[in-house]
């Protein structure tokens, strides 16, 4: 009996053993790929999830990453179906949701046959619906399922009297968030004044989330509201200290202002250098067309011209790009 006792012991310290390892191993590969979606190396991050995911077909967050790099590299159905499965493992789930969300609004933008395009708009609020209810406190869900009521027909289950109880749940959670939200609904109907004093009120409420500061930053980029992005700048860095983006928005803010053009032009060659490739990021382009700004400011039209020509080839569709070129070129 004893001795049974000693080899039950040792296969079940053996097993477990093992079972430590392939942890170990499995856990090293989604840090991996984790990286190389911090990189930008979409392609590799979703070689690495794709053997994960074959080794733990159960595992959720794997298809959620898997979702996120597709979206990235505008591989949009690939994307549903990882998000759908991710959701299908975990139904409870409130992240998933709202990516499988993201990922049909995605799919739907791009769509043009109207039956198609508005089935996945019926989908992409449904599934920012359930992302809400499963966590009320899912702040980029509510956020996304807001803008979706504003913008949305009701034709699809869109309307802005779905938004407005939202809105006012989100501002009794947190401020900054509630005013945010507020001020992107007033700019999905273009009501700018509007959503110009709910930005700033957001800013000014001391918001958490990076990704709701530096969309203000978008919004501010569009208006070249040299002060707000000033502001945005400011916000971002003592929100999110390793973000590059704030780089980026108080170069924008400073060439807009006509002064430190020194730290402008250094923080834009900064972000042109270092900026991901992701959803939410300005381009790299953007970086060198407001360098171009920059350098046309000065009258240097030489390397004005180089950066508008550099954004081009970065992005060929870059429109400050393309029409500063086209006054340099008739000069």
């Amino acid at each position: 009996m004893v001795r049974w006792s000693k080899l039950a012991f040792a296969i079940a310290f053996l097993a477990s053993t093992a079972l430590a390892a392939t942890k170990v191993k499995f856990d090293a590969s989604l840090a991996e790929a984790r990286r190389a979606y911090e990189a930008s190396d979409y392609t590799r991050a979703i070689q690495v999830l794709q053997e994960a995911a074959a080794k733990e077909p159960q595992n959720g967050d794997i298809q959620l990453l898997l979702a996120k790099s597709y979206l990235e590299l505008q591989e949009l159905d690939a994307a549903i179906r990882s998000a759908e499965k991710a959701v299908a493992i975990d139904p409870q789930n409130s992240v998933y949701h709202e990516w499988l969300g993201r990922a049909y609004g995605e799919k739907a933008d791009k769509v043009v046959w109207p039956p198609t395009r508005i089935a996945l708009a019926k989908k992409t609020g449904k599934e920012f619906e359930s992302a809400v209810v499963l966590d009320g406190k899912n702040f980029s869900a509510r956020q996304v399922l807001i803008e979706f009521d504003c913008s949305a027909p009701g034709m699809v289950g869109g309307g802005e009297d779905k938004a407005q109880p939202h809105i006012k749940e989100l501002m009794e959670l947190d401020t900054a968030e509630g005013h945010y939200a507020a001020g992107n609904c007033r700019r999905q109907k273009k009501e700018f004044a509007a959503a110009d004093e709910q930005f700033t009120k957001a800013l000014e409420s001391k918001p958490k989330s990076a990704e709701l500061i530096y969309d203000i930053g978008d919004y501010a980029v569009k208006r070249e509201q040299a002060e707000r992005l000033i502001a945005v700048a400011d916000v971002g860095e003592r929100a999110a200290p390793t973000d590059p983006r704030g780089r980026f928005y108080r170069g924008v803010g400073l060439v807009l202002q006509k002064e430190k053009l020194e730290e402008a032009e250094r923080l834009l060659q900064e972000y042109a250098r270092r900026a991901p490739k992701r959803n939410g990021y300005p381009s790299p382009a953007a970086a060198h067309a407001w360098l171009g700004r920059l350098y046309e400011g000065k009258g240097d039209t030489e390397n004005a011209k180089k950066e508008f020509e550099n954004a081009l080839r970065l992005d060929p569709k870059n429109k400050i790009a393309q029409e500063e070129l086209k006054k340099l070129k008739k000069r």
